[in-house]
């Protein structure tokens, strides 16, 4: 098993396993602004808040947007404004600056318009670009790797191959001293009282069921009908969401949860040491891509049937037990479980390896192709109210 990998050191410690510039726009209508001069460099991504240009109502997605440019495969970051909006680039480019990251800031209204500003921008972004090629290549612990567990296209082959399969090696991650998060507490009712007895303390304890609960109620409102399992899961043989929940426990692993990290308006919180950790990441994918890069997760581990899910910030290793629905997409094949052809704790084996060769640069099966949008996913404020929750409580 690896014991460390090459990386890319930031000023603030950190050590990341990608080298990307972020080309943030605060509103939509910069977008193709953003666009234009991620396009002129090698490693910009783009990051577009779609939830309105209005900051009252948004502070949790602007705090994905700060914690987002600070994950460790982050090197620099531009944010861009129109100008009419009440979000000031600012509020999330200095924040970043105290990362020791350089952040840039860019108006299109003061920078006398759209061709001005993609000008200007792309010259910045040349700058951002000229910092990354710059970073140091250090040797890290695997203790410095984050690693975010996510499920998505469930059905009968997760909880029986990929989900166990993934269990088991987050397991033998933290025992090498990494950090890894779950998220998805929707996908977790009904399996408080196993979770409970996880919990490293009796206030950790609460804290998760007390999140599950509430996550259940925001997507339970009475007289909404809303869906919860998509249909990709029933087709897929999975018949209730508590039944859907015990498999998706079993990616979890088995050792002690730490703590359960919050994200509203109020925290945002991060791992305070290495270990297992649930979160308040979301079950919606692209949404959760970004919910994990602005938690620090370096990459992701994703089960499925057969469905496909990329982040181009944090590579994505996808993992599959259905062999009726394995394609290139698949990092893993775990169908061999459900064939009796091979055990848990091989696949098991394979995904660290995997993870390993991803860490140290290696590209998963679809990295440079396919991206999910950097969806940026929050609660809605004035559900929360009338649901009477207590964010950072």
């Amino acid at each position: 098993m690896m014991s460390s990998f090459i990386g890319f050191g930031r000023a603030d410690g950190s050590v990341g396993i990608r080298n990307h510039v972020l080309i943030m726009a605060v509103d939509e209508c910069c977008d193709g602004i953003a666009r234009a001069i991620a396009d002129s460099i090698d490693n910009g991504i783009v990051v577009t808040n779609y939830n309105t240009c209005m900051y009252g109502g948004n502070e949790e997605m602007i705090n994905t947007m700060v914690h987002t440019g600070n994950n460790p495969n982050v090197a620099g970051v531009l944010v861009l404004a129109m100008g009419c909006g009440s979000i000031d680039p600012e509020i999330v480019a200095a924040p970043i600056r105290v990362s020791g990251r350089p952040a840039f800031s860019l108006v299109c209204m003061k920078q006398q318009g759209t061709r001005a500003t993609i000008t200007q921008g792309k010259a910045l972004a040349q700058e951002l670009q000229q910092v990354a090629q710059a970073a140091p290549r250090i040797e890290t612990p695997i203790s410095k790797l984050v690693i975010g567990v996510k499920c998505g296209g469930s059905d009968t082959s997760s909880g029986i191959a990929s989900n166990p399969s993934v269990g088991r090696a987050v397991d033998k991650l933290v025992d090498l001293g990494a950090t890894a998060i779950a998220g998805e507490l929707i996908e977790l009712v009904g399996c408080e009282t196993i979770l409970r007895q996880r919990a490293v303390s009796p206030e950790v304890a609460d804290k998760l069921e007390r999140l599950i609960h509430e996550e259940e109620a925001r997507w339970h409102v009475d007289g909404a009908e809303v869906e919860t399992m998509s249909i990709g899961n029933s087709v897929g043989g999975l018949t209730t969401l508590e039944e859907k929940s015990f498999g998706a426990l079993s990616k979890t692993g088995t050792r002690p949860i730490q703590d359960v990290l919050q994200i509203n308006h109020l925290v945002h919180e991060k791992p305070k040491a290495a270990g297992f950790y649930l979160s308040e990441a979301t079950h919606l994918c692209g949404s959760a891509g970004m919910h994990f890069a602005s938690l620090g997760a370096h990459l992701i581990l994703w089960t499925t049937g057969g469905a496909g899910f990329n982040n181009p910030i944090v590579p994505v290793i996808r993992i599959s037990g259905n062999q009726y629905l394995l394609n290139e997409d698949i990092d893993i094949d775990a169908s061999g479980i459900m064939r009796a052809e091979e055990g848990v704790e091989s696949v098991a084996e394979r995904i660290v390896a995997k993870v390993g060769t991803v860490a140290q640069g290696g590209q998963t099966n679809i990295e440079e192709i396919g991206y999910s949008y950097c969806s940026l996913y929050q609660k809605d404020q004035r559900l929360e109210t009338l649901l009477r929750f207590k964010p950072g409580c």
